[in-house]
């Protein structure tokens, strides 16, 4: 079965979501914890996150995909936004308490002309506090944090398995114990193929490379998305499924490859819901479950 999803509104809840979904043929979906451009999030509504907990049980739903607010940046020159940045990150755990056993995706972050390797070890620092804290309060292992690969724009940290590698690592250091129950990655297509690997014409060899650098145990999640420029252009553009340079074919080997396909997969294409339930019905008949 193909586990799929868009990202929604939050606007709504938790329950409009998981029937906006269910009405789109999905089975999951994304959504913001809080305002994606600001920071300011929604007072939690606890009934409205235990209906859902019932309501998706009931239809069996893969894991939710949260998405953290773009204005995070972990690896900021500035210490105050790396400190904002840490304590959304540990706030949106515990919201995300009431809703448990769900992933945290968030983008690791741009260093700034602070080089890769400081931005490395930022983020990494902050990982370890957010995961020491989150084991102390119960909000972790109840959600699992997810780095999500770059596309390489600017100064963003992430583009290469070997960075996302080094920030696993390198967490797993300052929370002074293994980070492997609490921080996943999930992989997004646009991003990967942006940032220089080559999901067209060697999947394969893509997806042997991120096993032997990270280990596709820790992959967790995929955002399917084609995208509007080349291979390697480092600009992160998402285009709808098919209309892009990634291509329908390809994308359609990502949702079937044996090491991929029982993972959520969450669509962030530049669509209304009409053309995301569009999606997922093309996807669903190419999948060959």
């Amino acid at each position: 079965m193909l586990h799929i999803g868009y990202h929604e509104s939050s606007s709504g809840g938790y329950v409009a979501m998981g029937e906006e979904a269910v009405s789109a043929g999905a089975d999951t979906f994304a959504f913001f914890t809080r305002n994606p451009r600001g920071g300011k999030a929604k007072d939690i509504d606890s009934k409205d996150a235990a209906d859902f907990c019932r309501f998706s049980a009931g239809k069996g739903f893969a894991k939710l995909v949260a998405h953290a607010p773009y204005t995070m940046n972990p690896c900021s020159a500035d210490e105050g936004l790396r400190q904002y940045a840490k304590e959304m990150m540990i706030d949106d755990l515990r919201r995300m308490k009431y809703t448990p056993d769900n992933l945290y995706n968030f983008h690791p972050g741009s260093h700034v002309q602070q080089g890769a390797e400081t931005g490395i070890d930022l983020t990494a620092k902050m990982l370890g506090e957010v995961i020491k804290t989150g084991i102390q309060e119960g909000s972790l292992p109840c959600t699992t944090l997810l780095i999500e690969t770059m596309s390489g724009k600017g100064s963003e940290i992430g583009r290469t398995f070997e960075e996302v590698r080094l920030i696993r690592e390198k967490a797993a250091e300052y929370a002074g114990q293994n980070v492997d129950e609490y921080l996943g990655v999930c992989l997004d297509t646009c991003h990967v193929w942006d940032g220089g690997y080559d999901i067209v014409n060697d999947l394969d060899g893509v997806v042997s490379q991120f096993d032997k650098i990270v280990g596709l145990q820790h992959l967790k999640a995929i955002h399917l998305n084609d995208s509007m420029n080349p291979m390697d252009s480092h600009k992160d553009r998402h285009q709808k499924i098919g209309q892009g340079y990634i291509g329908f074919d390809a994308l359609v080997r990502v949702i079937n490859h044996a090491a991929l396909r029982e993972l959520p997969f969450i669509l962030e294409t530049p669509n209304e819901k009409a053309g995301y339930a569009d999606e997922i019905s093309r996807l669903k008949e190419a999948f060959k479950g």
